[in-house]
């Protein structure tokens, strides 16, 4: 699945949203590795962030900047600026400034974001070089130019755009992602950037952002790592002209919501497509749960399982591995009696066992695909959520013995 590909689709401009990208040579030569994004000061912006609590430096200067109202941000690939004390502090604070001189704007608007290694300190005169190029690249149509900017062991760009009519006007919501591995919920090792053109309250903006997130961004896991570094960036620049979006309420609170959950979605599957070594994209589906947080401790137990995701990588229907990774899911009233399992439609597992009707050519059939769905039952109620997750192959331990070399 990992094979590497080209930009591909149509990533709409949102109006007022500009990104400018520049190869800096920060950590490999001739490879886009720094970008800039640049949107109107009147325009809201929500973010989320690590839980890792050894989070990076750029999170820490984005946490405390974000209700500033911030206009920009700067984004370099190759260090992480995690791990570096207060020197990772004063870079971070260093290169948002040259930014925000060469932009015009008080540092205090401009926020700052890192992927790479962890632990080396930036070439921070490398970086402030290359801002130059990336302002003056500044661009409603350079999306795809930002999403490979952005990326570190990706093998490619990720990006999705819709746009919808409402009341007569057009609205556009685009998004780019990088990621790869060291993928788990809170957040997975993803830097994304997901922006609208229509006009939205900052608070609302952010409670949408967090629901979000929640449904999207942290329903996926390739490796079971949470990095130092995840942000997730949602920018409404209230560039159509509509009154602004200030309760769910609003009428076009429901349709703008529905269409920055899909873009969302879609880039958090593609993290999972692109996972470091995957062959195979699964869907872990948990049905009759009492609540989606029981739903989703289960799927994410499973998801997680080494031993599951070896029999993804081997196409082996061991059924079992499933059953024994949702029995000890931290879920108090679990009955195996009451547990179903299906390979998309086919029933491999029920009341404690082999389904009768089972058969290992069919469970067989579905594991040869590159996609598909395990669904479990639970029994115990009409909750239900997914996980997305990959298998684990030979290839995520060689990647990864190699990643500094």
């Amino acid at each position: 699945m990992a094979t590497g590909a080209a930009p591909s689709g149509t990533l709409f401009p949102v109006k007022g949203f500009q990104l400018g990208t520049a190869k800096a040579g920060i950590r490999y030569p001739d490879r886009r590795d720094l970008v800039v994004m640049h949107w109107p000061e009147s325009a809201s912006v929500a973010g989320v962030f690590t839980q890792n609590a050894f989070c990076a430096a750029p999170v820490h200067l984005c946490r405390e900047r974000i209700p500033q109202s911030p206009c920009a941000l700067l984004v370099n690939t190759g260090f992480a600026n995690a791990g570096t004390g207060e020197q990772g502090m004063a870079d971070a604070r260093r290169t948002t400034a040259v930014l925000a001189e060469t932009l015009g704007c008080d540092s205090n608007k401009v926020l700052s974001f890192s992927t790479g290694v962890i632990g080396e300190l930036m070439p921070v005169e490398r970086l402030e070089a290359g801002i130059s190029g990336c302002v003056e690249s500044l661009s409603e149509e350079g999306w795809w130019q930002a999403a490979e900017g952005i990326m570190t062991t990706d093998t490619r760009p990720k990006g999705f755009s819709r746009q919808f009519t409402f009341e007569g006007e057009t609205y556009t919501v685009t998004g780019i992602a990088k990621g790869s591995g060291m993928i788990h919920p809170n957040m997975a090792t993803m830097l994304t950037y997901v922006a609208t053109d229509a006009a939205v309250d900052r608070k609302l903006l952010q409670e949408l952002q967090t629901e979000i997130a929640d449904q999207s961004f942290n329903r996926i896991t390739v490796d079971g790592d949470t990095s130092t570094n995840d942000s997730s960036l949602l920018i409404a620049t209230g560039q159509v002209g509509n009154s602004v979006v200030d309760s769910r309420e609003h009428p076009l609170f429901a349709p703008l919501a529905e269409v920055i959950k899909s873009v969302s979605q879609d880039l958090a599957k593609s993290l999972v497509m692109d996972g470091e070594g995957a062959t195979r994209f699964v869907t872990v589906l948990v049905e009759g749960a009492e609540t989606v947080e029981q739903a989703h401790t289960v799927a994410n137990t499973v998801a997680l399982s080494p031993l599951v995701k070896t029999a993804l990588f081997a196409c082996d229907p061991n059924w079992g591995r499933i059953l024994a990774a949702a029995g000890r899911a931290p879920v108090d009233n679990l009955d195996v009696s009451r547990i179903t399992i299906h390979l998309d439609d086919v029933l491999i597992a029920e009341q404690g066992g082999v389904a009768s009707s089972y058969r290992e050519e069919d469970g067989q059939a579905v594991m040869n695909q590159e996609a598909y769905t395990i669904r479990i039952g639970i029994g115990l109620g009409s909750a239900s959520t997914q996980v997305w997750t990959s298998d684990l192959s030979h290839e995520y331990v060689t990647i990864n013995a190699d990643y500094r070399t």
